[in-house]
């Protein structure tokens, strides 16, 4: 269990420094230019990731209950408050 918490501690550290380095030696002031670029890649990373998730949940969505809900048990379901109506029927 020590030689765990030994190695468990010696990467922290090893962390920690490296984190310092690029925080403090790696540090370039970017001109506007670069600026602009930086908050076009930090924009669009979420944008194409979000794209790219509601994507596959559509494609799995399609595998789950068909094109247009054709593997569906009861293709048709309304709520009206507190009652269900399930193909006509309550």
């Amino acid at each position: 269990m020590e030689a765990l918490t030994r190695t468990l501690r010696s990467f922290h550290e090893k962390h920690e420094r490296i984190k310092h380095t690029v925080h403090t030696a790696w540090r370039y002031p970017l001109p506007r230019w670069g600026q602009y670029a930086m908050a076009c890649f930090y924009f669009t990373i979420p944008v194409v990731g979000g794209w790219s998730v509601m994507q596959w949940a559509i494609s799995k969505s399609v595998d789950e209950i068909g094109e247009r809900g054709e593997k569906l048990r009861h293709k048709e379901l309304r709520g009206y408050g507190n009652r269900t109506v399930i193909e006509g029927r309550e």
